[in-house]
């Protein structure tokens, strides 16, 4: 049977108070600690977190809203966040909105009710109803891979991404370029990245580019690329994800297309499966699992009222592979 914290009081010999003080990190005796942690370990005692939170003024829950779980980079953000989330005696719980913004408002209030102590927000955009959001529950709120001016933010280098992307294509001799891009609602990749992009390509000179935009599925990704290819013959495609690089070197292998000798093909993100298809293919990684643990950081740090700055910008790593026949 699972002991209880009267339990465990029992069995330490010392009041149900000690017990929480020492569980809330509170100061007790050497003696005392140490009969405590006998005690818990023995038993496998955990305490029960939401429970102690509901009595509590401040609890001990952070809410994350994610748009999708099917994402690399979502995952390895949510590892990050709860790897930092445990070592700080926090739990998390997760809301996912599969891309559906009321649900994403939704789910603001809805943690907001179970009194969570602060808000990691994963959004493609934001909106008003956000903003409103976010003034209602008077909570602290992160928001994570989008910025705003109104609220704490933590970034991805977007911008220098999509800058060494552009500066690299140059480098390798390639001259007729298409970028894939997403749409523009989804300011980090669907702007900032691309506008790094432009501004390397403009630097250079003499490129000529064409930009289309497809979706972050990769489904999606395939349809775009197929029709692309069948209308002109670019010597590099620019995916704006690794997914939408990746659907462009499927339907490429589809058509006898070889990568890189017929088609260069590039992304951004870093996923684990970029390094393991042949040809590998050239990215620019991003550090997911570092942007959860500083999220999870960030957040304790505004919960427990302590500063933090308004925007947090994390640096990218252009990875050159096999994907870019240098010309």
């Amino acid at each position: 049977m699972n002991k209880t914290i009267s339990d465990i009081a029992q069995m330490a010999g010392v009041a149900k108070s000690t017990i929480s003080r020492y569980l809330n990190g509170g100061s007790v005796s050497e003696d005392t600690r140490q009969k405590i942690e006998r005690i818990i370990k023995q038993y496998n005692y955990v305490p029960n977190t939401f429970a102690q939170s509901l009595k509590a003024k401040k609890t001990s829950i952070i809410g994350t809203v994610v748009p999708r779980l099917d994402s690399f980079a979502t995952s390895q953000t949510l590892i990050g966040i709860d790897e930092e989330l445990r070592s700080n005696q926090y739990q998390m719980l997760i809301a996912n909105t599969s891309q559906d913004m009321q649900r994403e408002i939704d789910a603001i209030y809805d943690f907001a009710r179970q009194k969570v102590s602060g808000i990691i927000l994963l959004a493609a955009e934001v909106t008003e109803a956000h903003l409103k959001a976010v003034e209602d529950i008077r909570i602290p709120v992160l928001l994570v891979g989008q910025q705003h001016e109104q609220l704490h933010s933590l970034v991805h280098n977007d911008d220098q991404a999509g800058y060494e992307m552009g500066r690299y294509v140059v480098e390798q001799g390639h001259r007729k370029i298409v970028y894939m891009g997403v749409s523009e609602k989804d300011r980090a990749v669907g702007i900032y990245r691309k506008q790094g992009f432009q501004r390397a390509i403009a630097e250079c000179g003499g490129s000529e580019v064409k930009y289309y935009e497809t979706s972050f599925k990769m489904s999606e990704a395939i349809v775009t690329a197929e029709a692309i290819l069948k209308e002109i013959t670019p010597t590099i495609i620019v995916g704006a994800t690794d997914n939408i690089a990746l659907g462009v070197m499927k339907i490429a292998f589809s058509n006898k297309i070889r990568i890189p000798q017929d088609l260069s093909v590039t992304g951004f993100g870093g996923y684990e499966i970029t390094e393991m298809i042949h040809p590998m293919l050239t990215t620019v990684k991003y550090d997911y699992l570092r942007a959860g643990k500083v999220a999870a950081n960030h957040i304790i740090r505004l919960v427990k009222g302590e500063s933090v700055e308004a925007r947090t910008t994390l640096d990218v790593e252009l990875i050159p592979r096999e994907s870019v026949d240098k010309l």
